[in-house]
């Protein structure tokens, strides 16, 4: 029998190195495709979320929510640059506690963790059933009921994370890429329909002005939805023990990656809400990227099949945090957090 310790209550197994090189990660990512899974898990809230800020907080105030939130997620990422190359284990905030905090510590973290990126992709996927219904009933006049989306959706993306992560990285590239050029599409194609009146068409309540038609308080309630452009980058350190050389690619990966995330939310929250039909439509819009394609290239299939396309960036982020779900718990189950038997045998079916 294996030898048994105790550390604050936890009851544990002693276990040799062989059995944590039968359950190590396959190495396969270097900067860019860190860079491209942290912009991937990220991207969709250039799509679709961040714009409810709006009906919130007003322009004004989700741009100043845009920046509080901008300046917390740089100096996070300057912190997990450098406590994942310090620890590059594929759990992540959950290494970060269990290090510092023990394993109590450590299990609310990687608990915690675990409930954000379950859930994320379920918000995310509502969001992909919207714009495919939209889309799908412009182009064929045929209603698909947006329960039928998430399911295939989801069936498609699990699967190709099983596959292996090969594949996995490939595909995040691939589809970040797409992703970011759609948003490139849109923010040149915005530019000549550009007018501030429509950022600022929001009417003011109680005597407020423009730019804050909900008053400061706005700027409070509009910190949620800021998160959006920023959310899930904080996942990196997940890929830690799948990346060639942690110590040099994942700071490359981290920095190139919020300085592109930061790029892109304020193109997209100056751009997408400075176009007809202006922040009070945009920001209680389901789809505010289909209604800036309207505008910029009219009703009809072209607006429509770049919308489809668009598609990508919701997707990658779906794509991305299923992926930060199931190393997640996968590292969980191999110090025993999960389960008591089955991670021993899943966990030697490493990709």
């Amino acid at each position: 029998m294996s030898e048994r310790q105790k550390h604050s209550g936890v009851s544990y197994q002693v276990k040799d190195d062989a059995y944590f090189e039968q359950r190590r990660l396959k190495r396969f990512a270097g900067v860019w495709s860190l860079w491209a899974l942290g912009v991937g898990a990220v991207i969709s809230g250039d799509f679709f979320g961040w714009n409810f800020g709006l009906a919130s907080g007003g322009f004004g105030g989700l741009l100043v929510a845009t920046v509080i939130i901008a300046v917390m997620y740089v100096c996070m990422c300057f912190s997990i640059a450098e406590m994942s190359p310090a620890l590059p284990h594929t759990g992540g905030a959950y290494s970060f506690g269990r290090s510092a905090m023990g394993p109590w510590g450590g299990f609310i973290t990687g608990l915690a963790e675990n409930i954000e990126y379950v859930l994320t992709p379920a918000v995310i996927v509502v969001g992909i059933g919207s714009y495919m219904s939209s889309i799908f009933n412009d182009l064929v006049g045929m209603q698909v009921p947006d329960p039928i989306w998430w399911f295939l959706f989801y069936a498609v993306f699990l699967g190709l994370n099983i596959v292996g992560v090969e594949a996995t990285f490939k595909f995040t590239i691939f589809i970040t890429f797409l992703a970011l050029g759609i948003l490139a599409v849109f923010w040149i194609g915005a530019i000549p329909h550009f007018s501030m009146e429509n950022a600022l068409n929001m009417p003011p309540e109680d005597g407020n002005s423009v730019w804050f038609p909900k008053g400061l308080s706005g700027v409070t309630a509009a910190l949620p939805f800021a998160i959006w452009f920023y959310l899930a980058i904080e996942q990196l350190p997940l890929a830690a023990e799948e990346s060639h050389d942690p110590k040099r690619d994942m700071p490359k990966g981290l920095m190139y990656g919020i300085l592109t995330l930061i790029i892109a939310s304020f193109l997209t929250l100056f751009l997408n809400a400075g176009i007809e039909p202006g922040s009070a439509e945009v920001g209680t819009s389901s789809d505010p990227l289909f209604l800036a394609f309207k505008t910029i290239f009219g009703d009809g299939v072209g607006a429509s099949l770049l919308s489809l396309v668009a598609v990508a960036g919701l997707v990658a982020s779906f794509h991305t945090i299923i992926y930060a779900y199931g190393r997640n718990i996968y590292s969980l189950s191999r110090f025993g957090r999960h389960y008591a038997e089955a991670p021993c045998n899943y966990a030697r079916h490493t990709h």
